[in-house]
């Protein structure tokens, strides 16, 4: 049934079907439709789905559940979407994700699986409903679209793409030296030696209830008045008690960061069902002291001004900023990042027999991401997955939790 759905569905999302190529003339990714296919294994173990323990919180053995083809130096060679089916000892089975994010974002992904589970043999039966034909025209987003407006590149009336900036001066300020917390090294013009491989993986239970007893401290009787969405409260609260947990100095300069869908944001809208990267990310800043100093109310203005400023102007901007020439993210105290995964509920696609138990991402590139997902038991509540240095997380679990009881 897997496999039939796939087939079927890989014949209108057919890009996924293909494979990246570097342009050699501009050194870009080119992607080729190539119907070169996808890959979906079966795997089998002995072990019971409840040996596992909770499964919303991150297991080494997770990382055998999904599919890993072998890099021989070719990526040009790698499948851009792979798949496995693993069944358990106890009659249940897990199915593994992994897809390119040079292919699609993460509202094309859910969509791509929310048709691949339609596809399957049982739950066409059930849909009622044809799904809607995705849109894999890419070039409204192409920096050398002759219908992109080119900004010009210096100039006070010029839109930045404020994101980039940021980094750029968070990492200007790692390589001199001005930030020094007691879990970073510095030695000279070197970035700071945190590492990815011995962060922490944990997850945060965040109840609908304990969202609005946050709400309700955090504002007291203006709860019910201020406008303030549960990421934005959230978002403001995580990048508050991460940056006192990991001890950034209060001179320092320090961002969070979240990604904005841009399918409505582009003049015009890129059209309904656009399965490519469209997303920008959007930046706030302030100093250490600042936002210790400062209420959730005010850091949440500076969420909500930094949303605002995603228009058609930062696109192009952004876009332009990512055409040149691009290194390794390295972990940075400094740099909250969140991606907002409450509206992309994966745990409702339904491939067999209903929702799944629970969805969780894998170990990623940049492990030091906090996850915001929707709750599978509580719709109103949200699991925060953040890695964390093991000698920071019981600090953070603390000012994290504060004002969640």
């Amino acid at each position: 049934c897997l496999k039939s759905g796939l087939e079927e569905t890989l014949s209108i999302w057919y890009p996924a079907a293909g494979r990246l190529s570097l342009n050699p003339s501009d050194g870009k990714l080119n992607l080729r439709c190539s119907n070169d296919g996808a890959v979906l294994v079966e795997a089998v173990t002995s072990a019971k789905i409840i040996e596992l323990g909770d499964l919303s919180q991150y297991n080494e053995f997770f990382e055998h559940l999904a599919y890993k083809p072998d890099f021989h130096g070719n990526f040009s060679e790698m499948p851009l979407v792979v798949a496995q089916v693993t069944g358990f000892g106890c009659g249940g089975y897990s199915i593994g994700i992994g897809s390119s994010h040079s292919l699609f974002d993460g509202p094309a992904t859910y969509d791509f699986l929310h048709a691949w589970a339609s596809n399957s043999a049982i739950l066409k039966q059930k849909r009622g409903t044809e799904l809607y034909k995705p849109v894999h025209e890419r070039g409204a987003l192409l920096v050398e679209n002759p219908g992109i407006t080119k900004l010009p590149e210096s100039g006070s009336s010029a839109t930045r793409a404020v994101a980039i900036d940021h980094l750029y001066q968070l990492i200007k300020q790692a390589m001199s030296g001005q930030t020094c917390g007691p879990d970073t090294k510095f030695g000279s013009g070197k970035l700071p030696d945190v590492g990815n491989s011995n962060l922490v993986l944990k997850t945060f239970h965040l109840s609908g209830a304990m969202i609005e007893s946050l709400k309700s401290k955090v504002f007291g009787e203006r709860s019910g008045s201020f406008s303030c969405s549960s990421f934005e409260l959230l978002a403001a609260h995580l990048w508050k008690a991460r940056t006192k947990a990991l001890g950034v100095m209060k001179g320092s300069m320090v961002c969070l960061q979240f990604a904005v869908d841009i399918r409505k944001k582009t003049v015009p809208p890129l059209p309904e069902g656009f399965s490519g990267n469209a997303y920008v990310l959007a930046s706030a800043a302030l100093t250490a002291e600042e936002l210790e100093a400062g209420s959730h109310e005010d850091i949440v203005d500076k969420i909500k001004e930094a949303k605002r400023s995603i228009s058609n102007d930062y696109v192009i901007a952004y876009n332009q900023a990512l055409d040149g020439p691009q290194g390794t993210l390295l972990p940075l105290n400094e740099l909250t990042l969140v991606s907002d995964w409450t509206r992309m509920p994966f745990h409702k696609i339904d491939f067999f027999h209903g929702e799944a138990a629970y969805v969780s991402p894998l170990l990623s590139p940049i492990p030091q991401v906090a996850y915001f997902m929707q709750n599978p038991i509580d719709s109103r509540g949200v699991d925060m997955r953040i890695g964390l240095l093991p000698q920071s997380l019981n600090a953070f679990s603390h000012y994290f939790l504060t004002n969640m009881q």
